[in-house]
């Protein structure tokens, strides 16, 4: 499905489900797909940072997106992450993805090596030039360790090499600049980049970011519960906040499962990636659930804790 308007809604960022052995197990991904579908998100977001990307062989990146893109059927559009550390890395991610059929592209700005804003620029531009697919921004300093300007978003979006952002930063005081600077809540579709699609990367605080303005939200225990998400983002739209606020807090307490993981044992992604996968297998969407090496798996008191957190949210497990 091209990106034919806005990108707006819920969008998960898709687990990447693997097998005892470590690689794809295409048919558990294919179970997640229907899972999210069903749902009533509106669209996919693969090799993200909750797919796992950096822990993907090129052969495994393929393979994942390629089961997305077959199994979505063009029912919603599918985003291609296309992360690395330079332009020339991702620009051949680019085209892998564009030949295996994904509707936009995700990236980041460079990282390992540190970049200058006029140097961010460039990246995104020629990325835009080198394949033609609409380029979403994904801002998430936590891991490449440059924050994108509200300036250089405005810029990249206003000329058109940007078709969105997903605001990860955690900065919500710029995202919300960004968003006046855009035309503001009332007028962003009659702005200078009316087009361009504000995402929040932050699951917990989706009602406040739908009322100042942004398009949709991109949230990583979105892959347990799809439908939750689809219900705030619903009643955001029809203008009742009360019910946005509760199935927000509803959504809150179950997000408690990333620190299922004790801190002393394991790091926090790997205890938030665990939990989200230990909840897919204990809901009967996935066959196991674990993450890639060398993150920690979670123990079984540490999974029983995500059970609790499932049956306290309603939802029910099977396992």
């Amino acid at each position: 499905m091209s990106l034919t308007a806005p990108l707006h809604g819920v969008v998960p960022p898709v687990c990447t489900p693997l097998e005892s052995h470590g690689e794809v197990d295409t048919a558990s991904l294919a179970e997640l797909v229907e899972h999210l579908i069903g749902g009533g998100v509106h669209g996919l977001f693969a090799l993200g940072s909750t797919s796992e990307v950096a822990y993907l062989t090129d052969e495994q990146r393929a393979t994942t997106l390629e089961t997305v893109v077959r199994v979505t059927d063009g029912r919603v559009p599918v985003l291609a992450g296309v992360i690395d550390t330079t332009t020339a890395r991702v620009a051949e991610h680019a085209r892998t993805a564009a030949g295996l059929g994904a509707d936009a592209l995700v990236a980041t700005a460079p990282f390992y090596t540190r970049t200058h804003g006029k140097e961010i620029a460039q990246h995104f531009r020629r990325l835009r030039t080198a394949v033609d697919l609409p380029l979403f921004a994904y801002d998430i300093p936590v891991a490449v360790h440059s924050k994108l300007s509200s300036a250089l978003v405005r810029e990249l979006a206003e000329d058109g090499t940007l078709a969105g952002l997903k605001d990860s930063s955690g900065d919500e005081g710029g995202l919300r600049r960004l968003i006046v600077e855009l035309g503001g809540r009332e007028g962003r579709r009659e702005g200078p980049a009316p087009e361009f699609s504000i995402l929040t990367g932050s699951e917990l605080t989706v009602d406040a970011a739908l009322l100042a303005g942004v398009d949709g939200v991109v949230p990583g225990i979105g892959n347990v519960d799809p439908a939750g998400y689809v219900r705030l983002y619903d009643a955001a739209r029809a203008g009742d906040w009360a019910l946005a606020a509760r199935e927000q807090e509803r959504l809150v307490a179950l997000f408690a499962m990333v620190d299922a993981g004790p801190e002393a044992d394991m790091g926090r992604s790997s205890s938030a990636l665990g939990a989200f996968k230990a909840a897919l297998q204990l809901l009967g969407v996935i066959a196991c659930g674990n993450t890639a090496f060398p993150q920690i798996p979670l123990s079984d008191e540490s999974v029983a804790l995500v059970a609790q957190r499932l049956h306290a949210a309603g939802l029910p497990t099977v396992r």
